[in-house]
């Protein structure tokens, strides 16, 4: 199997509701597994990334929101053999359970630094025992377990700049993806058709859910249809959609990609209204969204995985654009001008955690996307003498991901103030 599919393979993964109140589940949930007591006291601390996106998103099987609650119902509910979807099986009594909790004061969240990494770091205390967990770099990776003070469990992490110079997918041009893409054995790729299935289910249950807004005038304005004629309008629908679906915590998994649902939403449901209204091939499908989530992954892994800019717009975003490019008969001069665009365009969309405005922005990056790639296809372009656009389409999504990290490390911090102050 080529290094590319082996990427794609292994960071593709369920996610139930917003991935970052499952990972707080997640870590609380595995902490407690370690106690044989009643759990006292629950500390948790977040980097900013983490503590910004969970901060007003919608929490799986709950109609409440936010860090806090997400750790209380870990606590009470949380399944950790489930990771990312550890909250599929809350309750309504967990819930009930999970608020006694919070308004007792047993469960405390603190901002532990402003960093575009993945930090969690929960400690759970009984009357005479403890239990300190970490995670760090994704969601799920624990990378240290302290049990009454004795360390059973480390793991080492990579230093940053060792860790930048092992980056699998900086290795590739985008000459180098394209023909990855182009040449690959279909049935090494089909396995990605599967992620367009789950995220499909996602829509069809913010369709029918009576708490969705934006899923139904989508579907209004596409003509009270699912797939129309108009491929814009069928996108729109279907990707924010499901992403309005997700940020509302409604209980249907996405399939995500780079740590995020959101993401892994917009890297393929646009490609999936291509496909249908087009009527194309899925293996056609399958190399575009395999192109679509390598150039994704490219300019995530400059940003880092959690910052203050949108990843799901500018680099989910950026991937799909390409992924619309290649459905259309693009060539690597015209995607090059199709990631200029995109560059050029939305670049600078802040993250602010996520919540329902996750679904305005996707909404600004399905236009965009379709915007740029007709444009770029009649040979309309911003040039690389522009802006952040650098003179090749690989210094292009350097130089997309620095405005991220370092470029907006102060912007973090001051959305996070802004949220404290709310």
């Amino acid at each position: 199997m080529k290094e590319l599919t082996i990427l794609i393979k292994n960071d593709m993964k369920p996610a139930l509701g917003v991935t970052e109140p499952g990972a707080i589940a997640f870590a609380v949930s595995k902490a407690k597994s370690y106690l044989k007591e009643e759990v006292e006291k629950v500390e948790v601390l977040l980097n900013s990334g983490i503590y910004k996106n969970a901060f007003t998103c919608g929490i799986p099987n709950s109609n409440e929101f936010g860090n806090k609650f997400s750790a209380a119902l870990g606590l009470v509910g949380g399944n950790p053999e489930k990771e990312l979807e550890s909250l599929e099986d809350v309750t309504e009594e967990d819930n009930k359970k999970a608020q006694k909790l919070i308004d007792e004061g047993k469960i405390e969240i603190k901002l532990n630094k402003i960093s575009s990494d993945i930090f969690i770091e929960v400690e759970l205390k009984t009357k005479s025992e403890s239990c300190k967990l970490t995670i760090e770099n994704t969601h799920t990776n624990i990378t240290s377990i302290i049990l009454n003070g004795k360390e059973i469990f480390s793991k080492k992490t990579e230093k940053t700049q060792a860790k930048k110079e092992e980056i699998v997918i900086h290795k590739y041009s985008l000459k180098d993806i394209l023909e990855y893409v182009e040449t690959v054995d279909y049935n090494e790729i089909k396995f990605v058709l599967d992620a367009h299935k789950m995220n499909l289910d996602l829509f069809q249950e913010g369709l029918s859910n009576p708490r969705t807004t934006f899923v139904k005038e989508f579907y209004r304005l596409n003509g009270n249809k699912i797939f129309s004629d108009n491929v814009l309008k069928t996108a729109q629908l279907i990707c924010n959609g499901a992403i309005e679906a997700r940020v509302l915590g409604l209980n249907k998994p996405a399939m995500s990609i780079t740590g995020s649902g959101a993401h892994g939403i917009i890297t393929t449901l646009p490609l999936y209204a291509e496909y249908k209204v087009k009527n194309l091939s899925e293996e056609k499908l399958a190399r575009a969204t395999m192109l679509s989530y390598l150039i994704c992954t490219y300019i995530k892994e400059y940003s880092g995985r959690l910052s203050a800019f949108c990843g799901c717009g500018i680099a989910g975003g950026t991937g799909v654009a390409c992924g619309i490019g290649y459905l259309r008969g693009a060539n690597e001069k015209e995607i090059t001008n199709i990631i200029n665009n995109m560059a050029s365009g939305i670049t600078g969309m802040i993250c602010d955690g996520g919540n329902q405005g996750c679904t305005m922005k996707g909404i600004v990056a399905t236009d965009s996307a379709f915007r740029s790639v007709e444009l770029a296809m009649n040979n309309i372009f911003i040039s690389n003498i522009h802006g952040i656009n650098g003179n090749t389409p690989e210094e292009t999504m350097k130089n997309m991901g620095k405005i991220a990290s370092p470029g907006m490390e102060e912007t973090e911090k001051v959305i996070v103030d802004i949220f404290q102050e709310k």
